[in-house]
């Protein structure tokens, strides 16, 4: 089950520049930033009351957030969800007929496991599955 909006997505070219002016706009620092090499990702967090938002920045040319930089530029990349059970809910959503873009969920930032849903089958908006990583699932994660 969907429980909230989890964080807000936004791809960037210059992540310290980003986050001077995400800083300057919110009026308060990033309160984490790492690396997912898996996702060829550097990101940064927000936190605006119980919002959050994620900053993107590529570290390789051929990362899915460079593609979408080329294509589309800056700007709102997705929309996480979070979930009590990513596994029950990713079989809930297959079967709903929503396409997933992994079969298993992948680490993510912040301590998640994630999982994408195609944005063909969600009126163009990439939405992210996400569960923090020691929370239970339905089934053993391989």
């Amino acid at each position: 089950m969907l429980t909230n909006i989890e964080h807000i997505g936004i791809a960037v070219r210059n992540i310290a520049a980003s986050n001077d002016l995400f800083t300057k706009l919110l009026n308060t620092a990033p309160y984490k930033a790492e690396t997912v090499e898996s996702e060829g990702v550097t990101t940064s967090f927000f936190r605006v009351n119980q919002t959050k938002l994620e900053l993107l920045e590529a570290t390789s040319p051929n990362s899915p957030i460079a593609r979408f930089l080329e294509k589309k530029g800056e700007g709102i990349h997705h929309i996480a969800f979070e979930v009590d059970d990513i596994l029950a809910e990713m079989e809930r959503l297959k079967t709903e007929g929503f396409m997933l873009l992994n079969e298993t969920p992948r680490p993510g930032a912040d301590n998640k496991l994630v999982c994408f849903l195609h944005p063909k089958g969600t009126n163009g908006v990439l939405i992210e599955l996400c569960q923090e990583r020691n929370k239970p699932t339905s089934e053993p994660l391989e």
